[in-house]
């Protein structure tokens, strides 16, 4: 989107831009300010004025850099795999084991790069707390749905394919912050039902991974039950971290723009995570 564009576009989502930012209850604000008042004076309000400055500087720095890191480091994996150890563990385990298989899920979900990038997506602009819920709440039933239908009656996608899919629903969700289908069809297309839609896609890829090993049917509806509470627990510790982060950097005044270039870099992150996975289905081929 061309940076004349920026004073005209709006998030697709429908919550007040003027609501307050997540998790710090205050809209965002003007940050270059003195610290001090015209009599010279230095004040408690102008210190907090200050440390809120520096603290959305180092969000905006911090959630480049890990933009960044994502970049430099995805092609060496690959969306929904098991660790070697993790997946010889859950074939030699037989019987209920709640605690180890909610552990598995929170691992999985907090070092799902994928996960992680579609759900920065999907409340990259949402700034009311009950959006996010209402966000994420559709999201996890989608994939909670299509994670243990799967594995329960062992029904999958080829990896690969499934794992190109995911990496598109990155670029679609990027593109919708960057209001593209708005500029390009004229439409802004339903952003709840394809947050389902690609909940329902992220949980048949991680269904198709797991039963590609040969997990004891002993316990599995209370270890797969687990896991899924692991997942959504994992989701709530990545969500926690990025909406405190979101959350200061709103408060810079270069945001939008920034915003801009975010939304960019996932776009190419999800093209990338696209690529490797038909790579990967055309060398097995």
């Amino acid at each position: 989107m061309a940076a004349e564009g920026l004073a005209r576009w709006r998030p697709p989502h429908d919550q007040d831009r003027t609501t307050s930012a997540c998790l710090t209850g205050a809209a965002p604000m003007r940050l270059h300010r003195s610290f001090y008042r015209t009599n010279g004076d230095l004040s408690m309000s102008s210190i907090s004025t200050g440390l809120r400055a520096l603290a959305s500087r180092r969000a905006t720095a911090l959630i480049l850099t890990i933009l960044t890191v994502y970049a430099s480091s995805v092609a060496q994996a690959l969306a929904h795999d098991v660790t070697p150890g993790d997946a010889g563990y859950i074939q030699e385990i037989w019987g209920v084991h709640i605690i180890s298989f909610i552990y598995l899920g929170a691992k999985h979900m907090v070092t799902g790069y994928d996960h992680i990038l579609f759900l920065l997506g999907v409340v990259f602009f949402l700034y009311r707390m009950k959006d996010v819920a209402i966000y994420v709440s559709i999201f996890a039933l989608g994939h909670s749905v299509t994670m243990l239908a799967g594995v329960w009656w062992g029904w999958g996608i080829n990896a690969y394919i499934i794992d190109a899919i995911i990496g598109l629903s990155v670029v679609y969700k990027a593109l919708d912050n960057l209001g593209a289908y708005q500029k390009w069809f004229g439409v802004q297309p339903n952003t709840k039902a394809a947050t389902l839609i690609f909940g329902l896609f992220h949980g048949t890829g991680l269904a198709s991974k797991i039963i590609e090993y040969d997990i004891s049917d002993e316990g599995l509806l209370w270890n797969l039950l687990a896991f899924n509470v692991g997942v959504e627990v994992g989701q709530i510790l990545a969500l926690f971290v990025i909406l405190i982060v979101m959350g200061y950097w709103r408060r810079s005044p270069a945001f939008m723009s920034q915003a801009v270039v975010a939304n960019v870099i996932m776009v190419g992150l999800g093209l990338w995570l696209t690529v490797i996975q038909i790579n990967g289905y055309l060398a097995a081929a």
